[in-house]
């Protein structure tokens, strides 16, 4: 898994690494302006926390000489946001849906039948949860690597050891998500380290799952920033905010061969709402 890439991600992946898995990979010594754009990722994909056990991980390790400012964000940041108490990957996991009305018709049903089976499965009930969820923030908010930790952790969580592989195969058949799950996999698998036997749901190898994770990690821009599509103006008619629509089609394009009928339910969705909720 050697990848050429900066030091700052290199740093960041090994952070995350350590933080989320216990990997015990050294840290290279940065400038503080480098140290404060890793700070700027980590906290735009939302793992403080994470950044933050890393960094206890490696206390005694030479390389690690983020500045005083960098640490006072994180320590903030964590005490505004604090974590469940429970180690259950699952806590605060919001409920899944899909965008298309369809599969997620299915989903409801897979989910519903499978709580009620008399052969229930409910460690594989939760991965598909996760699979799905992530799936939710990929198309609506970009790549979460929290999710994508979620699903690592949760793999190899007890829960992970009692998963029934020919159901969950089926289900993710059923609801056009093979490739979006081999996706979600693969990350675990090039930017995190995991065997590929680890992830019972990868059965091909996508070298593009690192390239995707490193674009979504270097993009800083908020997504909540001026997140409309379109407005009526003063003149009465409808504009459009062309920065946000082409940023949403990017996005779409990038996800389209993995899961084209939830991707284009998605963005149209997205657009759909935007309109419904112009001014009258």
């Amino acid at each position: 898994m050697v990848k050429k890439e900066n030091i700052i991600l290199r740093n960041f992946f090994r952070l995350m690494r350590s933080g989320a898995f216990g990997d015990k990979s050294s840290i290279e010594p940065m400038s503080p302006f480098k140290w404060r754009r890793l700070y700027d990722m980590v906290e735009a994909q939302k793992v403080v926390h994470i950044f933050a056990r890393g960094v206890r991980n490696h206390q005694h390790n030479e390389g690690l000489n983020p500045p005083d400012d960098v640490i006072s964000k994180a320590k903030e940041y964590i005490e505004n946001h604090p974590q469940p108490t429970t180690n259950n990957v699952m806590q605060a996991l919001p409920d899944a849906s899909m965008s298309n009305s369809m599969l997620n018709h299915r989903f409801q049903k897979i989910v519903y039948k499978e709580r009620h089976s008399i052969d229930t499965s409910v460690e594989s009930l939760g991965l598909l949860q996760i699979i799905v969820f992530n799936v939710d923030s990929m198309l609506n908010r970009g790549m979460s690597l929290d999710g994508i930790i979620r699903l690592g952790q949760y793999l190899r969580s007890p829960s992970g050891a009692r998963l029934d592989d020919v159901k969950i195969d089926r289900w993710l058949v059923k609801l056009h998500l093979v490739r979006m799950a081999e996706l979600q996999g693969n990350i675990l698998v090039e930017v995190f380290g995991f065997d590929p036997q680890e992830v019972p749901f990868v059965h091909k190898a996508d070298r593009e799952a690192y390239n995707i994770t490193v674009r979504a990690v270097s993009y800083l821009a908020k997504d909540t920033a001026e997140e409309w599509h379109f407005r009526q103006g003063r003149s009465g008619f409808v504009q459009n905010n062309s920065r946000i629509m082409r940023r949403n089609l990017r996005r779409s394009m990038r996800y389209f061969v993995y899961a084209p009928i939830e991707t284009t339910s998605n963005f149209l969705s997205g657009l759909g709402h935007s309109l419904s909720e112009i001014e009258e």
